[in-house]
């Protein structure tokens, strides 16, 4: 890479399946100077297993208002960097905005590499209407705050994706039952990509009761069809 004239590099990483990086993303990594990202110890995995040595910078999120301001230092003196999440795509309910936001204020070059998203991929298979959506992250822990959303969108005419824990899927399915109806068509996808990857779809009341009776073990993502929508 060419140092005088240093980028930022917006790199998606696998969600799950390490096969699922891009011979461009690989390549990035490759050729960067530095890589930001949120943990060392993840990231490195990940670079070992393809048999890359670079050097690491930690901007994770109570990290990253300090760590913007360093990283553009950097860039302006010509050094690249890639940018990564510990899976999936920077920047999407992931750190790494702030750093995209002021290289642009700076007239830095940002260029996204392409790749696994979690809500991208539950989307697509979900079989939920997928012209029209609003992706919500992660909503704010206490129950309160998470059922004035759900009541503020119950009549929402798009679909709903979320991401949650699994210490707070259960609260979250048990207050979207009070609020949506155990009628409402949901699809719930636990660990993407991963080796125990499930997707459970269909009336909530009854996705409900296959989530309570299963792990809750991993990541999810929850899409919630609008009022009308049914199978």
């Amino acid at each position: 890479m060419d140092n005088k004239s240093a980028t930022l590099y917006i790199v998606a990483t696998p969600i799950g399946n390490l096969s699922d990086i891009s011979e461009r993303a690989l390549q990035t990594l490759r050729d960067c100077d530095i890589v930001a990202c949120e943990d060392t110890r993840v990231t490195g995995t990940l670079l070992k297993r393809f048999g890359i040595s670079k050097e690491m910078f930690v901007y994770e999120d109570s990290r990253e208002r300090n760590a913007a301001p360093i990283l553009l230092e950097k860039l302006k003196s010509g050094l690249n960097i890639a940018l990564v999440s510990d899976a999936g795509t920077p920047c999407i309910s992931d750190p790494g905005f702030r750093i995209a936001r002021a290289c642009r204020a700076e007239g830095i070059k940002v260029v996204p590499i392409p790749g696994p998203c979690a809500f991208a991929a539950a989307l697509s298979a979900s079989g939920l209407p997928s012209d029209s959506f609003l992706f919500v992250g992660f909503l704010p822990a206490k129950t309160a705050a998470r059922r004035n959303f759900f009541e503020k969108h119950a009549d929402f005419g798009h679909t709903l994706i979320f991401y949650e824990s699994p210490y707070r899927i259960l609260k979250f399915i048990d207050d979207a039952l009070d609020v949506f109806g155990g009628d409402r068509v949901v699809c719930v996808a636990k660990e993407i990509t991963k080796l125990h990857e499930r997707f459970f779809t269909g009336k909530l009341s009854d996705v409900a009761l296959q989530i309570k009776n299963s792990s809750t073990k991993g990541e999810f993502v929850v899409l919630i069809a609008p009022k009308d929508f049914g199978f």
